[in-house]
């Protein structure tokens, strides 16, 4: 079963609000999708336990414990998640100043973070505490160099690369083989990924399998079930990949 939410669309500040922070938490009983909305407000989306995703147009972010994402105020966005993630999410008035950007970006949840966060949801803190630990937040908020991010390609021509990658990322095929199915050359291949996504058709695989490998961590899997699901021979070599991609060992991620 699958749940859609509808919500509506404002612009950046469109809805004055009392707040400067304000958490909400939410553990969804079923699978659950968010259509595409905006907020007037800026948000902060990280969860407890489990993965979820949010889209901006053709790129696809995976939300995790330590790695949430930023969305401006204004931003078109949709999401998902599966049943039993607990997903947070935390509202900043348009017009506060962070070190953060006007575009959705990648934020490392820190322990501190989630502590100062935490702190703000205690229903007795005094105007002044709340006032200092919202500063604070907004001082330690910083965007993070690693991203899970898959910039989905557009075009008719890698629409069937995507569709199987993303439904199977175990998929073994090389550039060479998909030149070979789809009648065309593999350089062709080659300019079209660099051109649509930026990066190289190996490099992209790998983001759509750290993407579902993730996912399939944060449910409890274990690192060499999860390796064999995303299409690796051994659990070093997608322990590897994952760290290139992630930033951390798939050992680790799994256990925070």
């Amino acid at each position: 079963m699958r749940v859609t939410r509808d919500l509506p669309s404002f612009a950046a500040g469109e809805v004055d609000v009392p707040f400067v922070i304000q958490g909400y938490e939410e553990v969804v009983a079923t699978d659950t999708a968010w259509n595409e909305h905006s907020h007037p407000w800026h948000e902060l989306l990280w969860n407890d336990h489990g993965a979820s995703t949010a889209v901006v147009g053709s790129r696809v972010w995976c939300i995790t414990p330590t790695l949430g994402l930023w969305m401006p105020a204004g931003q078109l966005h949709s999401a998902s998640a599966v049943a039993g993630t607990s997903y947070r999410a935390h509202f900043f008035r348009h017009g506060t100043v962070s070190a953060l950007p006007d575009v959705p970006v990648a934020v490392e949840i820190t322990p501190l973070l989630r502590l100062l966060l935490e702190r703000l949801e205690e229903a007795d803190l005094p105007q002044h505490s709340r006032a200092v630990t919202e500063a604070m937040v907004l001082d330690v908020l910083r965007p993070s160099p690693q991203a899970l991010l898959v910039q989905l390609p557009t075009s008719a021509l890698l629409r069937p690369i995507v569709d199987v990658v993303r439904a199977d990322p175990s998929d073994q095929r090389t550039l060479t083989g998909w030149a070979a199915s789809l009648g065309c050359s593999e350089r062709t291949l080659t300019r079209a990924f660099r051109s649509e996504t930026g990066t190289s058709f190996a490099r992209w695989v790998a983001a759509v399998r750290a993407q579902h490998a993730v996912q399939l961590l944060t449910l409890g899997f274990e690192v060499d079930v999860v390796a064999d699901a995303v299409g690796y021979r051994s659990a070093s070599a997608f322990g590897a990949a994952f760290r290139r991609t992630t930033g951390m060992t798939p050992g680790r991620f799994r256990t925070r």
